[in-house]
């Protein structure tokens, strides 16, 4: 049986369930969270689907003027290395592009640095404070 299409939508109407289902499966550890509460800040998501499963996700969060975030990259083991996380950031940049935002920023592991060199991001210099831990 051929593979199926994947579809890559803006936004469009993802439920919790989908969501923690997808997290769990592809990180261990994933405790369930409240999606609605995250997407509500953000200026736009990407979901994958192979049919109806949900199979890949990135969301874009966005400080309100010209700089976003990406956050969150996350695809199904059993559709992992075949481009579709490539293929999330890719559409999160240009949606967040025709959105007006001039800065795409993110951060990420070491082991995580070919993949978003692949996507176009260039290292920069950042500083990060863990405020869990300074209390």
């Amino acid at each position: 049986m051929p593979e199926s299409q994947i579809r890559y939508l803006t936004s469009s109407p993802v439920t919790n369930e989908q969501l923690n289902a997808l997290f769990g499966a592809a990180w261990s550890g994933h405790t369930p969270s409240d999606f609605d509460k995250i997407l509500s800040h953000s200026l736009l998501y990407i979901c994958a689907y192979s049919d109806e499963k949900l199979a890949g996700y990135v969301n874009v969060a966005w400080d309100g003027g010209i700089h976003a975030f990406i956050l969150d990259t996350t695809v199904h083991p059993d559709f992992q290395r075949r481009g579709i996380g490539l293929e999330l950031v890719r559409c999160a940049a240009n949606e967040a592009g025709q959105r007006g935002i001039e800065w795409l920023h993110v951060d990420y592991e070491p082991h995580l640095e070919d993949f978003y060199h692949k996507c176009g991001f260039q290292p920069t210099l950042a500083g990060l404070l863990n405020l869990k831990n300074t209390q």
